[in-house]
């Protein structure tokens, strides 16, 4: 084992004194970016998901059935008793005749968009009508539930914020996560507006079908399709944001 003299011991310790750590240096800085950086803006993306299973695609349906009928032909050959035991069961007092609620609903036929009965099969997402953070002019603008970040814990926090002051409570909310699912960045062209963040944090209908929406001049609760129409300067970004599987 190699021994060092004290004069060598103290000289190694004076230079890791010195040395500064990375992780005290960058928690000073960070504060310092987000101020230069402008200000931050939680939005939030509330979902409902499809009531009911959404149709087959014509191509998914034509596998599943050449899949059947493939697996027919090598499939177990039972006698005729087995199968009539089978047959015979289940009908007693108890039994009740199963049907399906309709697909297309009234809300559907009127194409009423501030209704969460519509589009069943299909995910909707609610977007608002009124003054935004950022909006050219100030002038009222379609867009999501959002809130300026203040002095809240987390960004999460003041997402949460922002849709209780639209539903005016949480009941009947789950979100999802406490990490944001997007940002952008946003510049604007008027001068009298910094550049500023937008944070995205989603969150999903729980337990109802109503809500009552306010400090707004109008809502909708809208498909990703429809939803894209509201947004057309950023429509790739929330068709890149938005996974949306049938």
């Amino acid at each position: 084992m190699l021994s060092r003299s004290p004069a060598t011991a103290s000289l190694l310790l004076r230079s890791l004194l010195r040395q500064p750590r990375g992780f005290s240096s960058s928690a000073a800085a960070a504060p310092v970016a987000a101020k230069e950086d402008g200000k931050l803006v939680a939005s939030v993306l509330f979902e409902r998901l499809p009531i009911v299973i959404p149709k087959i695609h014509p191509v998914v349906y034509a596998f599943q059935e050449f899949s059947f009928r493939w697996r027919q032909q090598y499939r177990r050959q039972y006698p005729d008793e087995v199968l009539g035991k089978a047959d015979a069961r289940g009908k007693g007092d108890y039994h009740i005749d199963y049907v399906p609620a309709p697909r297309i609903t009234e809300a559907d036929k009127t194409n009423d968009r501030k209704s969460l009965q519509r589009a069943l099969d299909n995910k909707l997402y609610l977007v608002l009508y009124g003054n935004a953070y950022g909006a050219p002019d100030g002038k009222p603008v379609w867009h999501f539930p959002e809130k300026v970040y203040e002095n809240e814990d987390t960004m999460r926090s003041c997402a949460e914020s922002a849709l209780k002051s639209v539903l005016g409570g949480l009941d009947n909310t789950y979100f999802v996560g406490n990490a944001p699912m997007a940002h952008m960045a946003v510049e604007q062209m008027d001068s009298s507006v910094s550049p500023f963040k937008r944070f995205f944090f989603k969150s999903q209908v729980v337990g109802t079908t109503k809500y009552h929406i306010g400090k707004c001049k109008d809502y909708a609760w809208v498909t990703k399709d429809e939803l894209l129409e509201y947004f057309p300067d950023n429509k790739d970004f929330f068709n890149k944001m938005i996974i949306h599987i049938r």
